[in-house]
């Protein structure tokens, strides 16, 4: 945990789940950057926040928090970052409804007053949000994007200006940015472009030629990534009536594979993303038969299935939090995933050689082999005994 300072007061902010090792906080130069222009300038008066205050993508419910007297609506499509903001609402006594919570799925406010916008690191989800939220703002909304420079893109100010109005940047201070943006009430409202669709090959095993729905943010959106090519040519061939875990489930392919594969299966398809969990749920229901079972969960991890009730785990970890590498998340999906495993249940996980997943599950389980690997990525099997 760490103490982050405003003008008026000091909030102690984590991330979540939080754990000690974790070396990031729970905001960055972008937040207190914004915070403070919020707050005012030698160049410019604080911005009024008595109206609709809308808050997008705040990653860590750091803004959140320090806006919680405001009553702010946080828009965002991480589970995680909801948890996140409940926990740093507690720890600074805040009560839990003074920061209305909603998902990138749910339908956003009528009117927005006062528009902040953390840019996220997908320009599809950003798009996506810029596009569902301009009915809502009006020519006097404030509109203020922030992010690291690196972060911010010709491309990111395009969207501004395409989907809102006139878009101008300013100067770097601790190399974070921000973008001020003025709503331009004759702009032509266009619906967003995604959810994007596309057909798999026809060389990846019993999903073959399937169409797969993406919603924005998903990782890869617009074609198969590699490492979840190589997975889906190196999956375990089983039948009977397992519990299959699809962990950290994307659009839902993996999960897919293996509900074709074994008819008798019941899949649950897990991600802290909403965009994810909607994008495999509509995957698997344009693809498997009437008969099929499968269960779709928002969360973190596997921390809402009962312990030891799974058969197999099927696990691509990310390995990036925001800008942040990290093996962190990958961490904790390993632990969980032996919890939620009976005794003889498998973990697969494919990920890039130069992460050293074997090392962490040899630790975790006892035991890893190696099932496949190639220069750049390799499948492992680790056994819960």
């Amino acid at each position: 945990m760490n103490r982050l300072t405003t003008s008026g007061a000091g909030y102690d902010l984590a991330r979540f789940p939080e754990d000690p090792r974790d070396p990031f906080r729970a905001w960055d130069a972008a937040d207190e950057y914004l915070l403070r222009r919020l707050e005012g300038t030698e160049e410019s008066e604080p911005v009024d926040l008595t109206g609709s205050v809308v808050v997008v993508g705040d990653r860590w419910g750091a803004l959140s928090t320090v806006l919680a007297g405001h009553r702010p609506v946080q828009i965002t499509d991480s589970y995680l970052a909801q948890r996140a903001t409940l926990a740093n609402l507690d720890r600074n006594g805040a009560a839990a409804d003074s920061v209305r919570l909603l998902s990138v799925r749910d339908t956003p406010p009528d009117r927005v007053d006062v528009l902040l916008v953390r840019v996220p690191k997908s320009l599809a989800l950003l798009e996506d949000q810029l596009h569902r939220l301009a009915p809502a703002v009006h020519a006097g909304t404030v509109v203020i994007g922030t992010g690291m420079v690196k972060e911010i893109h010709t491309s990111t100010l395009r969207l501004f200006e395409r989907i809102i109005g006139p878009t101008r940047t300013s100067l770097a201070v601790k190399k974070a940015r921000l973008i001020f943006c003025t709503p331009d009430p004759d702009l032509p409202r266009t619906p967003s472009p995604w959810p994007y669709r596309y057909d798999l090959p026809e060389d990846v095993g019993p999903v073959s030629g399937r169409t797969v729905t993406n919603h924005a943010g998903i990782f890869c959106a617009e074609r198969l990534d590699i490492g979840t090519r190589f997975f889906l040519g190196h999956l375990p061939e089983r039948s009977g009536p397992d519990r299959v875990v699809d962990l950290g489930c994307g659009n839902g392919v993996v999960g897919l594979s293996a509900a074709l594969a074994n008819p008798e299966a019941r899949v649950t398809f897990i991600d802290e993303s909403y965009q994810a969990v909607v994008s495999a749920e509509e995957t698997f229901r344009a693809n498997a038969g009437p008969d099929a079972k499968a269960d779709f969960v928002v969360g973190d991890g596997l921390t809402r299935l009962p312990p030891a009730g799974v058969d197999l785990v099927l696990n691509n970890p990310p390995f990036h939090s925001h800008q942040a590498t990290t093996d962190a998340t990958a961490r904790t999906m390993f632990h969980g995933a032996r919890t939620a495993l009976r005794p003889g249940g498998e973990l697969w996980v494919v990920g890039n050689r130069h992460l050293g997943y074997h090392t962490q599950l040899r630790r975790i389980f006892g035991n890893c082999t190696t099932v496949a690997g190639d220069p750049k990525f390799v499948v492992l099997r680790a056994v819960k005994r």
